[in-house]
């Protein structure tokens, strides 16, 4: 039995809530069973230098834990840590493949996401927040006929997955974070084609066999992953 009385198999309960900051372009609230990532994306009229006049957007990612997101205290001055620049990165490089860099313009899209609580697997919750925040950020672009539709790119889900002992789980909360033997960060798209695998064996290394039926249970649980994005914007009307 699991922490949370879940299957092996199964997700912890998503929800995503919709534009909860009123000024940012687009944002969603994401929970992830007691996890929550707050996600906001802000649209600027520029690039940075190194891309200026080649006609390309940009997406960049910022990370960072609220002080009481964790079981105790993180100091502010350590908030913006290693660890933070790294998840940081990650949630770029995936959620840049969400979006058409080519048919941006000279754009960037800034992805600040903000954990308000951490319960395990906060980076994945943060792509999947945050792609539903990007869609709605360019959808306002689409609209008003500032980018074509093929500038957004149809969803990427992410979900952490482990072994404790001989039992493979998926969607990790803190507590089984902490003693697994192994673990993967995946994201894919909406295709099932993977887009960033990150995994470290804590433990003994991890046979090729057991390798495999990790991934395929992270596709399984991205699949539901991107159908929640996907009725979340449909409730705005906006299909991806």
């Amino acid at each position: 039995m699991r922490c949370d009385g879940r299957a092996a198999d199964e997700l912890r309960l998503v929800q995503i809530e919709l534009a909860p900051i009123q000024h940012a372009e687009g944002s969603a609230l994401v929970h992830m069973g007691k996890t929550r990532v707050l996600c906001a994306v802000s649209v600027e009229p520029r690039t940075p230098a190194w891309l200026r006049g080649q006609g390309r957007g940009w997406l960049t990612a910022e990370y960072a834990l609220l002080p009481r997101a964790t079981h105790t205290r993180t100091p502010r001055s350590h908030i913006q840590g290693g660890r933070a620049q790294e998840i940081r990165r990650l949630i770029g490089r995936v959620l840049r493949q969400a979006v058409c860099l080519d048919h941006l313009g000279e754009i960037t899209l800034t992805v600040d996401c903000d954990v308000l609580v951490a319960d395990g697997g906060t980076r994945t919750a943060a792509v999947n927040g945050g792609y539903v925040a990007v869609a709605l950020a360019l959808n306002k672009l689409i609209e008003s006929g500032a980018i074509p539709p093929t500038a957004l790119r149809p969803p990427i889900g992410a979900v952490s997955v482990g072994r404790i002992g001989e039992t493979l789980l998926l969607d990790l909360a803190y507590e089984e974070d902490v003693q697994a033997d192994m673990d993967l960060n995946v994201a894919m798209d909406a295709y099932g084609k993977f887009v960033e695998i990150q995994g470290t064996a804590e433990g003994e290394p991890i046979s090729r066999e057991h390798l495999g039926l990790l991934l395929d249970l992270a596709s399984d649980g991205i699949r539901d992953l991107v159908a929640s994005q996907r009725e979340a914007l449909a409730c705005v009307g906006i299909e991806v």
